[in-house]
């Protein structure tokens, strides 16, 4: 048996695989993709008992686990909590490079939100910058309605 091992080769068959499936965000994720779209607004939720206000929206606290079915609309505007620049090029990227991502944590929300970064070059990005949401002209219901965040 040892000696078939070492006389056997890896073999690799490059393909794709189509998978016909449709994802729902669920009703959570649905209405918070549907303002972004039709309203250009920002919508968390709120924690009845920590009083945490999430965004992206949750279903449940992630602290406290209780049902977070208050909706509040937060601010499109946050400070730069991180960054990383992207310099090397697939097919899954949104755009072009240098690629800036960034967690903005936007004002009165207890959490960062991850997205593209734009309207700056990478060597002029800075921590702790004031960054506001700049929506896409075409819509389509999906976090690229915020089109990047760029200097507020």
């Amino acid at each position: 048996m040892a000696k078939a091992r070492r006389k056997a080769r890896n073999v690799v068959y490059a393909g794709r695989i189509k998978v016909p499936y449709a994802w729902s965000v669920g009703a959570t994720g649905s209405r918070f993709l549907t303002a972004l779209r039709d309203d250009q607004e920002i919508w968390g939720v709120k924690c009845p008992k920590c009083k945490r206000v999430y965004v992206y929206p949750i279903k449940n606290c992630g602290e406290c686990f209780v049902p977070t079915e208050q909706w509040v609309k937060v601010a499109n505007v946050g400070t730069l909590e991180s960054f990383t620049v992207v310099h090397y090029k697939h097919d899954m990227q949104p755009r072009k490079r240098p690629l800036i991502y960034g967690l903005v944590k936007l004002d009165g929300t207890d959490g960062a939100l991850l997205h593209l970064i734009g309207g700056v070059e990478p060597a002029k990005i800075k921590l702790g910058m004031r960054m506001k949401a700049v929506f896409a002209r075409q819509r389509a219901g999906s976090i690229l309605d915020i089109q990047h965040f760029a200097p507020a």
